[in-house]
């Protein structure tokens, strides 16, 4: 059997002592997570360990023995690191050993007990896998994404043997902790024992801040409150959108900015109804060469320019408070860029409140026009719409029904080309002015869910995003154990956007291409970020 032993390379260069670890059996895997340096005393290393289990919750145990040959070879030290295995009882036992001045190891894992079997060996073959101690402890491994049939076993047991490997070296965290002035009776090596006199100097800053310490640790409790990736990324969020707004709030405020926006809303708003007024002389006409019904084209050409000219009268009446509106707008950026945008967006729909009043007088008078016809096409089938059962049920009509039908369908057809003109210019407009709107939605959308803190841990700091591991050779000779170097795959940036994105506000269009067409058909309004409940009479 092939065992594989999880070494962490912070440990490459310790001195000789005892394999700290967790034996993992599903796997048949040994995770080495600290060296335990002489002297000590055995009973001491056992209540150590048996602290360290009750509080992590993970079954620590001495899994061996590590050589570290630095000089020569002491034949004493070796007998005693092979004695060991009778106090620290452990099946199966890792023997490592590092060559002095060489870059050869020996591994052996041996059993105490005897073999079941007769021709069972004594030894198991053992591949040596080093790992960054402090990268596993501090990434978080995802789980792999979707594979085909026939690669899913296999990925599911690596998967679990890697979430093993990554948990007990997370959990393990307070056996890490050694930052304190005194080590205590044992003496450890792991990550985080090259920096013990930093260490040191930061617990004494500590201590001599004084009234300070108590700000400190609600600072930090905050921090480390936050330090949930989708938590983090949820403010982090909110600052970077109340720092666009403040960016947007002095840019409006400097070189009077706010009075040459105003000055500017007013012309335009003109500009807008002039375009308009020469849209509908254009229909009132004989638009694209198109025969219309004169008196009905006359009716709505004046219906809609008398319209235009109360839009006018209000935009005049409201421009002395233009610009103390902007100034107020402009001002609620402080609470945020995705607010200022909001407000954009209701500016934009009031400022075109006479398009959207064009496009529902259209739509209606259309709709109103496609349902009698509809009606009447049924009356000539000899069919009739059952309001009760919410069916079409045959029905006999007499001549004159007939005839009243055939009436009120051909003057129907005849005014439908002139209405449904009038329609398809008005809808044209509303979707361009939907269009822009649906726009700033989709930027207020994207500030407030895109994981801005997951995207920069995963630009500065990879191995923080786990997606999985790969595998690369050190050495490989005959007689020789195989040494392997496991490296961290940083998760990948579209699937760090699919997995941390923060929940959007639901302003998504309800409908599909295919319902939107038949709406638009039929002239049913349009609202694309409120989803209207059915209506049954």
């Amino acid at each position: 059997m092939v065992l594989k032993a999880f070494f962490p390379t912070c440990c490459a260069s310790a001195d000789s002592g005892l394999l700290v670890g967790r034996w993992v059996p599903e796997q048949s895997s040994a995770v080495v997570l600290a060296v335990v340096h002489f002297p000590f005393i055995p009973i001491q290393v056992k209540e150590l360990l048996a602290q360290v289990q009750q509080v992590s919750q993970v079954g620590v145990a001495v899994l061996g023995t590590w050589y570290h040959r630095r000089q020569e070879p002491k034949e004493s030290l070796g007998h005693f690191l092979e004695g060991l295995g009778a106090i620290f009882s452990h099946e199966p036992w890792l023997q490592l050993c590092r060559e002095r001045g060489s870059k050869f190891w020996s591994c052996k894992a041996t059993h105490q007990q005897v073999p079941t079997s007769p021709g069972a060996p004594s030894e198991d073959q053992v591949m040596l896998i080093f790992y960054d101690q402090r990268k596993v402890l501090l990434s978080q491994l995802h789980p792999p994404a979707a594979l085909p049939d026939n690669q899913a076993g296999d990925a599911t047991a690596s998967a679990k043997g890697l979430a093993a490997v990554f948990d007990t070296v997370a959990r393990s965290e307070v056996l890490f902790r050694s930052d304190r002035f005194d080590e205590g009776p044992v003496r450890l090596s792991h990550w985080q024992s090259e920096g013990v006199e930093a260490s040191i100097l930061v617990e004494l800053a500590k201590r001599a801040s004084g009234p300070i310490c108590l700000l400190l640790t609600c600072l930090l409790s905050l921090v480390s409150a936050a330090s949930a990736c989708r938590k983090a990324n949820m403010l982090v969020s909110v600052l970077f959108d109340v720092a666009l707004g403040l960016t947007l709030l002095s840019w409006l405020h400097g070189k009077d900015r706010i009075e040459q926006l105003a000055d500017a809303l007013v012309p335009v708003a003109d500009r807008v109804a002039e375009e308009l007024q020469h849209l509908l002389q254009w229909l009132m006409g004989a638009p694209a060469g198109l025969k219309m019904n004169r008196a009905l084209d006359q009716v709505l050409g004046r219906f809609f320019l008398y319209h235009i000219h109360l839009w006018i009268s209000y935009i005049h009446l409201m421009s002395p408070f233009i610009e103390r509106i902007l100034w107020h707008v402009g001002l609620s950026a402080c609470l945020g860029l995705t607010v200022a945008l909001s407000i954009l967006s209701d500016i934009i729909a009031l400022l075109t409140f006479h398009i959207y009043c064009f496009y529902v007088y259209g739509a209606r008078l259309y709709c109103l026009k496609i349902c009698g016809l509809s009606s009447l096409w049924r009356l000539f089938r000899g069919k009739k719409w059952n309001v009760l059962r919410q069916r079409v049920d045959s029905c006999s009509y007499d001549l004159d029904q007939l005839f009243i039908g055939t009436l009120l369908f051909t003057v129907l057809v005849f005014l439908l080309p002139t209405t449904a003109l009038y329609y398809l210019v008005f809808t044209l407009l509303r979707l361009l002015v939907v269009t822009v709107q649906g726009l700033i939605h989709l930027l207020v959308d994207l500030i407030n869910s895109l994981p801005l803190y997951a995207l920069g841990l995963r630009f500065c700091r990879p191995y923080r995003l786990a997606a999985g591991v790969k595998f690369r050779v050190l050495e490989h000779e005959a007689g020789r154990p195989l040494r392997l170097l496991m490296q961290i795959n940083p998760l990948p940036y579209s699937r760090v956007v699919h997995t941390y994105r923060l929940p959007s506000c639901g302003c998504h269009p309800k409908h599909s291409w295919g319902s939107l067409c038949r709406k638009l058909f039929f002239g049913e309004l349009i609202y694309p970020w409120r989803q209207r409940g059915n209506k049954q009479d």
